[in-house]
């Protein structure tokens, strides 16, 4: 089977950066001044950390996605109609096994 095309896992430092800028509402930079403070970190370190938390969880959905997709698909391939397929992934999908 050949590797999915998005990344699976975060590399970690050192690695390169680029730099950003973002345009955020006064008040939500305020609630993450408040929360940066609270945690002892800078504003900076507490948006990377969001960030990282969001494209990990994005990147494990697109993941999971594409398992899904290849189960159907070799579901297909060995017989199985649309409809069982369809039943099978929304069965999985609802983590109900039974």
């Amino acid at each position: 089977m050949s590797q999915p095309e998005f990344p699976t896992a975060l590399k970690l430092r050192p690695r390169p950066s680029t730099t950003v800028q973002l345009k955020v509402p006064t008040d939500t930079y305020e609630a993450l001044e408040r929360i940066a403070t609270a945690r002892d970190i800078s504003v900076d370190a507490l948006m990377k950390r969001y960030v990282g938390q969001g494209l990990r969880q994005d990147l494990a959905q697109r993941f999971a996605d594409h398992v899904l997709d290849v189960t159907a698909q070799v579901l297909a391939r060995h017989g199985q109609s649309p409809e069982q397929v369809e039943a099978m992934l929304r069965e999985i999908r609802s983590g109900t096994g039974s």
